[in-house]
């Protein structure tokens, strides 16, 4: 059993590529931990599962590295297709848990959810017959993926129709890398780009050339919760607004074959339009390598929160068995020469990476000689701070009343103006607050936890009996403030609803033009375009 273990890893690890130092080292480890499994395998006292037991030990020796490196086993090879090429055979359409039951979330247009007439809401009954109740979200998705061209019959439940059943054909589903595209107000040419899989710069390059001739005169690409992708598809899309020969990304790591130069290869679209990038916290990997060199460049302007900070570059590996791993290779650097990782996966304190301190941090150039900083992502030229939600709006999100209610409008009511003009009546908002009346969603404020801490430390300090009375004002006060909260934060609740709303009749479209009118990002985005003096002047000419 050792030597056969010991085999086993020398193979798959290939002690050929190690250094000589390092074999005896190597070599010790493998035989313990050979010894370990051995003895494990055969005189634990309950019955253990050998393969399990070896991929706990690979997931476990990868977690000490950092996120991105993961091994992927024969079952999970649909899984890592989807991450790499976008493509899977199934519905097309995303889900949600509530309760016991899984129910449809948002089909995407033209997929067979879609084509079956599907809608968000739906709670998804049975799946050939078999009883979907009380399983997960994961259970239930691996009953609707399968082999394209098979079908299946579904049984859900509708608001207002009662249970439908529904036979469903199978596809590849390969989501657009660009789900919506259009010119929104003033000239202005939007593009959401969801991930970078491949063709991601063809329909980048398609939507552009579209605008413009739509009369488009000024450009925004979203990369806002962008998790990224391809490498060479982010260079395919900077090169849409950047000359042929440009370099976007040098990347470093411990090989010769992974120190490589990356260069635009084609002819531009436009290398003179506006243009605005749209990054928050989830823009990361890909969208900063575009949004940071397109910053570098000094070919855009960036608009946002600063980006998530992922300056890795993983690699496929294909392993026995139909395995694979993805495994980070190298480090990337953008034009100007920064690093933009912001978590140090090499020193880790109690196990978990740390930021890249700011003593480390160096300032570099743009081209034009804007300052920009390297370990902390790509910092945007204008920040929008955002407000976040209040505690009542968390609470009936997280309580699921505002899905629930727009499943109820639904139900009620056939068609919808289209997403730019739709405003919730103040009628709807009356009704939704009639609704919630025999509904559960308590939450608490930050004022009532400073109120409770406020109590607990002057018990501590034998305070409390002095202020007790004045305490006890300051809850009753706060528990009748809050009987208002549905009237208070009214314009933030109408806004949710009307996005909730509104995607059952357009989906992604509805969800994209809903949220225009009250978009901070947005805001600015209109504000740097119309005044040519101050975008030129964040651009640093």
């Amino acid at each position: 059993m050792k030597k056969y273990i010991y085999l086993l890893l020398i193979g798959a690890f290939g002690l050929f590529a190690f250094k000589a130092e390092d074999y005896f080292e190597i070599s010790k480890n493998l035989d313990i931990f050979a010894e370990v499994y051995k003895e494990v395998n055969t005189t634990y006292v309950d019955e253990v599962k050998p393969g399990q037991l070896i991929r706990s030990a690979i997931d476990g020796m990868l977690k000490s590295l950092d996120p991105y490196t993961n091994f992927y086993s024969e079952a999970q090879a649909e899984d890592y297709r989807y991450q790499v090429t976008g493509t899977y055979a199934g519905i097309g359409s995303t889900i949600r848990t509530i309760g016991d039951y899984v129910y449809i979330e948002s089909p995407v247009e033209n997929f067979p959810a879609h084509k079956a007439g599907l809608l968000p809401g739906d709670k998804i009954l049975t799946v050939d017959g078999e009883e979907m109740k009380g399983k997960k979200s994961s259970e239930v998705t691996e009953y609707l993926k399968g082999k394209a061209g098979t079908s299946f019959e579904l049984t859900i439940e509708r608001m207002g129709e009662g249970k439908l059943s529904k036979s469903i054909t199978r596809e590849n589903i390969k989501i657009k890398n660009v789900p919506y595209q259009g010119i929104i107000e003033d000239d202005i040419g939007y593009i959401k780009l969801t991930s970078f899989t491949p063709n991601a710069g063809k329909e980048v390059r398609d939507a552009v050339i579209n605008l413009k001739s739509k009369g488009a005169k000024n450009m925004v690409l979203d990369l806002r919760n962008n998790g990224g992708g391809l490498l060479h598809e982010a260079i395919n899309i900077v090169n849409v607004f950047v000359p042929r020969g440009e370099t976007i990304v040098i990347t470093k790591g411990k090989f010769k074959e992974d120190n490589r130069t990356y260069k635009t290869l084609n002819s531009p679209v436009d290398v003179d339009i506006p243009l605005i990038i749209l990054i928050n916290g989830n823009s990361a990997s890909a969208s900063e390598i575009v949004s940071g060199a397109l910053q570098d460049l000094d070919r855009a302007l960036l608009v946002g929160r600063n980006s998530f900070g992922k300056g890795l570059v993983q690699t496929t590996k294909r392993l026995t068995y139909n395995t694979s791993m993805k495994i980070t290779t190298a480090k990337y650097y953008i034009p100007s020469g920064r690093l933009i990782q912001r978590l140090d996966y090499g020193n880790k304190v109690n196990g978990r990476a740390i930021a890249v301190a700011d003593s480390s941090k160096r300032t570099f150039k743009t081209r034009n000689g804007r300052a920009v900083t390297d370990g902390e992502g790509i910092q945007p030229d204008a920040q929008v701070d955002m407000p976040k939600y209040s505690e009542v709006a968390q609470a009936l999100l997280r309580n699921n009343h505002i899905f629930q209610f727009a499943n109820e409008y639904r139900s009620k009511n056939a068609k919808a103006a289209e997403p730019m003009q739709f405003n919730l009546p103040e009628s709807v908002y009356d009704t939704f607050k009639t609704y919630l009346t025999d509904k559960e969603y308590a939450y608490t404020t930050r004022t009532e936890k400073d109120i409770e801490d406020l109590a607990a430390q002057a018990k501590k300090d034998n305070y409390y009996d002095l202020l007790s009375t004045e305490i006890n004002k300051l809850n009753t006060a706060m528990a009748n403030t809050k009987k208002n909260d549905l009237l208070n934060h009214k314009e933030e609740l109408k806004e949710i609803l009307e996005y909730e709303i509104i995607k059952r009749y357009y989906f992604e479209r509805g969800k994209i033009e809903i949220s225009f009118d009250d978009d901070e990002d947005w805001t600015k985005v209109k504000e740097l375009l119309s005044d040519n003096a101050k975008y030129n002047t964040l651009l640093g000419k």
